[in-house]
């Protein structure tokens, strides 16, 4: 599995853990709702700071949602 699909997988897993929709999240996040749904589906390929913004309301080490 490619890297970003890895990526994507964990995100949507742990956001739907917390119950939040794609908006919610990307608000806690402070990126935009329709990155969220691109880096679900292994579309964008992230910098390391957005890796950083999507596990800070997961309340996850960036590395782990690479794991």
């Amino acid at each position: 599995m490619d890297i970003r699909e890895h990526l994507g997988k964990n995100v949507r897993r742990l956001r739907e853990e917390k119950g939040w929709s794609q908006e919610a999240y990307a608000d806690e996040a402070g990126i935009h709702r329709t990155y969220v749904s691109d880096i679900e589906r292994g579309a964008r390929n992230p910098t390391i700071a957005v890796v950083e913004k999507l596990a800070r309301p997961l309340g996850l080490k960036a590395g782990s949602l690479l794991d």
